[in-house]
């Protein structure tokens, strides 16, 4: 069974050391690297651009989980995959036509993932999620960091989770929002497979702790 993946948010880093924190997740015992790309429209914040994108992807050497919070991300799809995107997640909101975009997303040579906002239902995701590699689920409203998770996103896990067993689909279960110690252990049993973490990580005392107690929590 594969381990519950860590990802931390680098919208939580010390941009004015970003290196350095690209670096400490390379050497830590996260999994995955997490940029949150916005542009100010589909959702109300804009973090960064292309050139701190390919400048993070010269220094991670763990796998880039890049998640769009953009209006039409096909614009973009053939950008990102130049960049080093691993992971390519658009929103479900922000896709008139999902099933193609997520086709691009895979011929670009990504996994596609599809992202929920926490007032958009997972049954929405029946036709699609054996397109789908990764479904986050937004358990908090998308824009801005440290934000408290909202209870509700335990109930969407789970009804996420049986769509993907009845789909015999091997879909992978993206939290995001509000994971810390206090609630990543019920995450992992309900069926999480990746955890998302910004403001718990970066604003810790020591990373690298923080990222190690969420690991011991979610693969004793």
């Amino acid at each position: 069974m594969d381990p519950v993946k860590i990802a931390p948010s680098l919208l939580a880093a010390d941009f004015g050391n970003l290196q350095r924190d690209v670096e400490m997740v390379n050497n830590s015992g996260a999994h995955w690297h997490h940029l949150d790309i916005m542009d100010g429209l589909f959702v109300p914040n804009i973090s960064y651009g292309m050139p701190v994108i390919k400048a993070i992807a010269q220094h991670a050497t763990k796998p880039l989980d890049v998640h769009l919070m953009i209006v039409d991300p096909d614009r973009y799809i053939t950008t990102f995959a130049d960049l080093g995107a691993d992971i390519l997640t658009v929103h479900y909101e922000a896709c008139p036509h999902l099933h193609r975009t997520l086709q691009k997303i895979k011929n670009a040579g990504m996994k596609a993932g599809v992202a929920i906002n926490p007032h958009t239902p997972v049954n929405v995701l029946e036709s699609i999620i054996q397109d789908v590699d990764l479904v986050c689920l937004m358990s908090v409203n998308p824009g801005y960091g440290g934000q408290k998770f909202i209870p509700h996103t335990l109930v969407k896990l789970r009804q996420l989770k049986s769509l993907i067993s009845e789909a015999n689909s091997k879909t992978l279960i993206e939290i995001d929002g509000g994971v810390g110690t206090g609630n990543a252990s019920e995450l992992a049993k309900a069926g999480a497979d990746v955890l998302v973490a910004g403001s718990f990580v970066f604003r810790s005392d020591n990373p690298v702790e923080a990222i190690a107690a969420l690991n011991t929590l979610v693969n004793p």
